[in-house]
């Protein structure tokens, strides 16, 4: 799995679970899936043997809402 670098997600992006803003892109052979920090972190496990690349913004929670 590669860290993928491409556009940045805004707040239009919106995770697949739950609706919240989109922080981590996750690319797979067939697609690609947008999550929330938290759901991010609740399906790492599953995804992290299949992704092709993974976008990591969640670094940004902290600078834009002081979340950890």
């Amino acid at each position: 799995m590669t860290t993928l670098t491409t556009e940045p997600l805004t707040a239009a992006d919106r995770c697949d679970r739950c609706g919240a803003q989109a922080y981590v892109r996750v690319v797979l052979p067939v697609g690609e899936l947008l999550f929330c920090g938290h759901h991010s972190r609740e399906h790492a496990p599953a995804y992290a043997d299949i992704a092709t690349a993974v976008q990591d913004e969640t670094d940004r929670l902290l600078a834009e809402h002081g979340a950890r």
